[in-house]
């Protein structure tokens, strides 16, 4: 079986393939049309982020078995044509809960303990103790919204600070030992801290609106590391400079690029989120650590090989 690779992923998932006898190629720089006119000659995709592959793409892919995306996200694949096509979805989140919800934690206890702010100031010669308190997470409510891999393993990290975690599924029955299941509305009317761990899909994107953030009761600290499409950005920007929204964790942006590598939009919402001392971005990097590296290609070659039976 022919596989090719159209983005760099740990060594360790084209040495394991190949010997098992599959045939790995590497393509990590040609454009979408040149991946296309030779797409025909694979019977399998590893890919992450970097080049869609919609109807046209995966039509002309006429003997692909499987796509396995190395990560959680599946919106650069047109999953109803893949479907049609009887064309296999592998995906690996599995490998980067761990990072992710360490990243949850560790930036919502910067921001609202406000080491960099504190941290920063002593750097320039400031000292000021009274300005910097601290925010405790003890005793306040963490409502998560989808409530799978990413989901479960936050719940899980906060077990030890004394907060109460609900959160909210489309699924049902989900409730376990670190967090309990609520309807949407109870979680609006419940939480201090909203922390969104849920798919882009045509329901979800813009979830987090205005519309949404006025049906929460208490003001409340945002987190981010789904997508970032998932909220509306002008949305957040507003709410924070009313005071509903009291601090912002974006690890993803509305304006990135579709390959997560970049952003390709620059506006004045934007520039407000970048400057503003109640809210820390990072380059969607929560699931990007040493050990998740090794984890997601691991879980890919264990997914490729069972579905096919190695």
């Amino acid at each position: 079986m022919k596989i090719l690779q159209l983005d760099k992923n740990h060594p360790l998932i084209s040495e394991q393939l190949t010997a098992k006898g599959f045939v790995v190629e590497e393509d990590h720089t040609s454009s979408y049309d040149k991946v296309l006119d030779k797409i025909s000659d694979y019977e399998g995709i590893i890919i992450r982020s970097r080049i869609p592959l919609d109807k046209n793409f995966l039509t002309k892919a006429s003997h692909l078995k499987f796509i396995a995306r190395v990560g959680a996200g599946m919106e650069n694949i047109d999953i109803q044509t893949a479907d049609k096509l009887n064309i296999k979805l592998i995906n690996s989140p599995e490998g980067n809960r761990d990072s992710v919800a360490e990243h949850v934690v560790g930036m919502l206890l910067i921001l609202m303990n406000k080491l960099f702010i504190a941290s920063n100031e002593v750097r320039n010669g400031i000292w000021k103790r009274e300005e910097n308190r601290g925010d405790e997470l003890l005793g306040k409510t963490f409502g998560i919204i989808g409530y799978g891999n990413m989901g479960k393993a936050v719940a899980k990290r906060l077990s030890g600070f004394g907060v109460q975690v609900i959160f909210y599924d489309i699924l049902p029955n989900l409730s376990d030992e670190f967090a309990t299941q609520v309807s949407l509305e109870e979680l609006q009317n419940r939480a201090d801290i909203l922390s969104l761990h849920i798919p882009l899909t045509a329901e979800t994107h813009y979830l987090i609106d205005e519309n949404f953030i006025s049906k929460m009761d208490k003001n409340f600290y945002f987190i981010n590391t789904a997508r970032g499409k998932n909220l509306k950005t002008k949305s957040l920007v507003q709410s924070i400079e009313a005071g509903k929204v009291l601090g912002a964790c974006l690890d993803v942006l509305e304006f990135e690029k579709s390959s997560f590598e970049n952003l390709e939009v620059e506006n004045m919402d934007l520039k407000f989120l970048l400057d503003s001392d109640k809210v820390i971005v990072t380059p969607h990097l929560a699931g990007w650590t040493s050990q998740s590296k090794i984890k997601l290609a691991q879980i890919i070659v264990d997914k490729i090989l069972d579905n096919f039976n190695v």
